[in-house]
């Protein structure tokens, strides 16, 4: 078992946990990686200011993490249902949840982990969502190219490979032309990128 956490770089050759182990497996990631976790709140109206009607911090092994992250969302994403004739109905969420996926996992996929303790942030406002991700551009990506397709490079390359494997990334490099057309498809405005040098701000806004 061990010969095998070496091979999937889990484990140094000596055996001590990698920070791509901690993050995939570890039960106690914040007690290595404390910015390891996303920060989920939603809020009543459309400032940090407004009350707040529900708030989490989620962390743990990846595969738990990006569950329930997906619960989260799936438990705040209003569906309307418009009846179009007495057999037919047409169900649409307020957000594509496919969307939602991709950019949060971009966002923990390229985030950095070093040099900051700050998390993901989630915040789920009345009128749009914004991701926030404490990692700017990096290598051959810049503020100029950013989202253009198969413009793509990895802070962590070890990390994108084990989302690749668990399947929660399957298109390098595609996860923003994703996002746009489940947004499209779904009738909600294209998204926003303010972009940084420490960090990507995402922003979602609701279907009208």
């Amino acid at each position: 078992m061990k010969d095998k956490l070496k091979a999937l770089r889990f484990l140094t050759p000596d055996g001590q946990p990698t920070v791509l182990g901690i993050l995939v497996l570890g039960e106690d990631t914040l007690r290595f990686i404390p910015g390891a976790y996303v920060q989920f709140l939603r809020l009543e109206g459309v400032d940090l200011t407004d009350p707040i009607r529900h708030q989490r911090e989620i962390a743990g092994p990846l595969p738990d993490l990006l569950r329930r992250i997906d619960e989260i969302l799936e438990a705040n994403n209003s569906v309307s249902i418009s009846i179009v004739s007495e057999s037919v109905e047409i169900r649409r969420s307020e957000y594509p949840l496919p969307a939602l996926q991709q950019l949060i996992r971009n966002a923990i996929l390229h985030r950095t982990y070093e040099g900051t303790n700050a998390p993901v942030r989630v915040y789920w406002f009345s009128d749009r969502i914004e991701i926030h991700n404490p990692g700017g551009p990096f290598g051959l990506v810049t503020k100029e190219n950013f989202g253009r397709p198969g413009v793509t490079d990895y802070r962590n390359p070890h990390l994108a490979e084990a989302m690749h494997v668990l399947g929660y990334v399957q298109r390098f490099g595609m996860g923003i032309q994703i996002a746009r057309k489940q947004l499209l498809d779904n009738g909600n405005p294209p998204p926003e990128f303010t972009i940084e040098e420490n960090y990507i701000l995402a922003t979602v806004r609701r279907r009208s």
